[in-house]
């Protein structure tokens, strides 16, 4: 897959779609500029003794729009880190927040580093060391900035860092919400690590409940027995495949990973192939009848919804004729740039966009959140007192059924499913898909009611770009 020389940048891509909405509002010169640029970039320059000698590393955190704060992003260890796409991505967030109603602002961080490099120990102090940077400048803060895990970090990397938060905040009570996506005993929340997988999971349900969406992707029925080609089985695209196969009866006929490409048109085995990525680092060996050396091709087979999950830009103004699915849902950031989103709509080709389709993370990010400043855990207060309601419902209506002498009894299945009280991993997926839902509507209203809008990236912008003019018109701006 070569790039085509006039292909812009994944910055400017962001720009490009940022001006072809705004192009169809009524918003002041002033106030669109001021939403448009990032409002500040900070770039850390620090050293490490590692290995007998001083490494120097450089990272960076950007911070998009404080229109509402702290401002929320993630936080990403991949060599090709730049400020430029690290602005990108800021801007996307704050657009991503404001469309899902998360009460964030937009900010991204990261660090140029290949973390398969290094070992354990030499991780937790370069990542300590960088926290320790964006620490003393606010850049990670409970109410200021608050980071997650992205590209090349997890919950690993997050706990290190509200370690270290806390070790510099010694008095800060509300020290574990300063960054969010902590493993769950230390402070993180059920859900988290599968999150912006199961978004993608709840978008792909909201556009299969629109019946004009699926109209104009020339799609019918449900998700069961769609064929899904997946780009990239990180943790994203590995859930996103999981939930799909396992629970809408989808069958996942192609997995693009670095090294190649498995394709079988009668499907996949998603958990075996996730357990030879984990062990042997790609899909190489793991079947010569279904590999194909040549990955990104597999992104131009027949398929019904295809999913790029992994880079930005693996679709673009080279391949995006070709490319067959009527469905793309963006589990990635940026996968289609402005080019190839263009020669996509001219084609008829549907969209879910990046924005919305993997929002899933942000949104458990922000539960996370609200959980550690409030300092208990989803469902603990009302688990027992929802389960002993439901029991006194179950006991009169037998009570009734034995006085009336019918004779029937509740199955056991649904008394165990209908008596069991809410934990926090339900409540979590719970308030996921109600997000998406509402996020889905806000975007459909447009799309189908404008003559002007005609794909769901637009529609998207829109709503998101009207809220935070709102938010920056209320205070007086």
């Amino acid at each position: 897959m070569t790039q085509n020389a006039r292909e812009p940048s994944f910055r400017e891509s962001v720009d490009q779609m940022f001006n072809r909405a705004v192009g169809l509002m009524d918003l002041s010169p002033g106030l669109e500029e001021k939403i448009r640029v990032c409002n500040a970039t900070y770039t850390v320059r620090f050293g490490v003794r590692l290995r007998g000698e001083i490494k120097t590393f450089t990272g960076y955190r950007s911070v998009h729009s404080e229109h509402m704060e702290p401002v929320k992003g993630g936080i990403r260890y991949a060599t090709g880190v730049n400020q430029d796409e690290v602005e990108a991505l800021a801007a996307l967030m704050t657009y991503k927040c404001a469309l899902v109603e998360a009460p964030f602002g937009g900010s991204k961080g990261g660090l140029c580093i290949d973390p398969r490099e290094y070992e354990t120990h030499e991780l937790e102090l370069i990542t300590r060391r960088f926290a320790y940077e964006l620490i003393k400048r606010d850049l990670i803060n409970p109410s200021q900035n608050v980071p997650a895990p992205d590209m090349g970090t997890g919950e690993r990397e997050m706990a290190w860092m509200a370690d270290q938060y806390k070790r510099m905040n010694t008095t800060d009570i509300n020290g574990n919400a300063c960054v969010t996506g902590k493993p769950p005993n230390a402070g993180g929340i059920a859900g988290r690590v599968e999150a912006t997988g199961r978004g993608v999971q709840y978008a792909l349900h909201a556009f299969f409940r629109d019946e004009k969406g699926m109209q104009k992707a020339g799609m019918t029925g449900d998700l069961s027995g769609k064929r899904v080609i997946v780009q990239g089985l990180g943790n994203v695209g590995y859930h996103a495949a999981k939930f799909l196969s396992e629970e809408d009866g989808c069958i996942i006929t192609g997995i693009i990973e670095r090294d190649g490409a498995l394709y079988n048109p009668d499907g996949l085995d998603v958990e075996s192939i996730r357990a030879w990525i984990a062990k042997h680092g790609g899909v190489s060996g793991f079947s010569d009848m279904h590999h194909v050396g040549d990955g990104a091709s597999v992104l131009e087979e027949p398929c019904d919804i295809l999913i790029p999950a992994a880079l930005e830009g693996v679709i673009n103004l080279s391949n995006a004729a070709d490319i067959q699915a009527p469905l793309i849902i963006e589990a990635a950031n940026g996968p289609v740039t402005a080019g190839a989103d263009q020669i996509l709509r001219e084609k008829g080709t549907v969209i879910i966009p990046d924005m919305y389709a993997n929002a899933g993370g942000v949104t458990v990010s922000y539960f996370e959140w609200v959980k550690n400043l409030s300092h208990i855990r989803f469902g603990r207060m009302q688990r027992r007192q929802e389960e002993s309601r439901h029991q006194l419902i179950i006991n009169e209506l037998e009570r009734l059924s034995k006085d009336a002498g019918v004779g029937w009894e509740l199955s056991p299945d649904f008394k165990q499913k209908y008596l069991r009280g809410a934990g926090e991993l339900e409540l979590v997926r719970s308030g996921l898909d109600d997000t998406m839902r509402i996020a889905y509507q806000s975007m459909a209203d447009v799309w189908h009611a404008r003559e002007d809008v005609d794909d769901l990236r637009t529609a998207a912008y829109l709503v998101a770009i009207g809220k935070v003019a709102a938010s920056y018109q209320a205070k007086g701006l």
